[in-house]
């Protein structure tokens, strides 16, 4: 069994993690919603009429890991490629607002990546409208997210990438984040997507769901064991140090050097999943940034993930709330 985590220590940790700086790099997006009720069908095609109320935004991807950085009380600087539009300024003052530091680099070729969620007043989703492009970043622009990488790992004491498949993760972005990490002996996490697989070698923790571990191990993943069997092969595919497999309900299934086993699922009621990978891996950072053990580490972003997933939309958590759910967890 991994050892658990005291209160005490917990505390500790916590308060490190408010003296941390945290480099995002990554697939940033504005999630943009628009709310109102339902009251009757149109008469022009079988779908739901709905009357506006109101709308709000939220930072997405990348941005939502540095938000969720922030929240928890380190400093986060984020790296991204956005458009030449109106959202990009949106997102920008949304991070600021947020404690964040956008070191944006814009692309006029594309747009802001923009999610815009149509709901009712109950939180159901009547449909999503996606601006964005998918094209990997390439010539002046790939290098001047490497320079931007490059200038702000200077003062970081970890670094996330987080890849969303829309552009801004490269070989040559990641490479230089692990160089990076490496030059500075700072750990370098990674929120994979399958296709990059090979993009990641050298990475100190990767973080797939069970579906993308499925994916890369060719196996499926229903019990412990397969657990085991996925992360192992997904390790050896990626050439990374260790592995942190979110698996939903199940909990999560940790494997590094002398490290192998479960963590069982702390949600008590789950609201929304979107974003729970993304208060996953910015709690790792955070943690092993302030000197957490992996173990540790992955029992802080366990407990975050649980708080996270009560909350609607891309959600964040505070310190007190995740030393409130520790402290419960201990019994104490």
């Amino acid at each position: 069994m991994l050892p658990p985590i005291t209160p005490e220590r917990a505390r500790a940790l916590a308060a490190g993690m408010g003296r941390t700086h945290v480099l995002v790099v990554g697939d940033a997006m504005l999630d943009k919603f628009i709310a109102g009720r339902v009251t009757r069908i149109s008469p022009e095609a079988p779908v739901p009429v709905v009357m506006f109320d109101h709308e709000s935004h939220r930072m997405g991807g990348a941005a939502n890991v540095a938000h969720n950085v922030t929240a928890l009380g380190g400093r986060a600087t984020l790296v991204a490629v956005v458009g030449q539009d109106d959202t990009s300024a949106t997102l920008a003052q949304t991070c600021r607002d947020a404690g964040i530091s956008p070191a944006f680099v814009s692309d006029a070729g594309r747009p802001t990546t923009t999610k815009v969620r149509i709901v009712t007043e109950r939180n159901q989703q009547v449909a999503r409208v996606d601006y964005e492009s998918d094209a990997e970043i390439a010539g002046d622009v790939e290098h001047r997210v490497v320079a931007a990488l490059q200038q702000h790992a200077a003062d970081a004491a970890a670094i996330v990438v987080s890849d969303y498949l829309k552009g801004c993760v490269t070989a040559r972005v990641r490479a230089a984040a692990v160089e990076a990490g490496r030059a500075r002996t700072i750990p370098v996490l990674v929120d994979p997507k399958i296709p990059h697989i090979d993009y990641y070698a050298g990475a100190a923790v990767i973080t797939p769901n069970h579906h993308e571990a499925e994916i890369a191990a060719n196996l499926r993943v229903r019990t412990d064991d397969d657990a085991r069997a996925a992360a192992r092969v997904f390790r050896e595919r990626a050439a990374c140090g260790a592995v942190l497999m979110t698996r939903g309900d199940q909990g999560m299934w940790l494997l590094g050097s002398g490290v192998e086993d479960s963590l069982p699922a702390s949600a008590r009621e789950v609201a929304d999943v979107t974003g729970a990978g993304d208060t996953v891996i910015a709690t790792m950072a955070l943690a092993l940034a302030a000197g957490a053990t992996l173990v540790e580490a992955a029992r802080l972003a366990n407990e975050a993930a649980g708080i996270s997933v009560a909350k609607f939309g891309p959600a964040v958590v505070a310190p007190g709330e995740l030393l409130r759910a520790l402290e419960a967890a201990a019994g104490t």
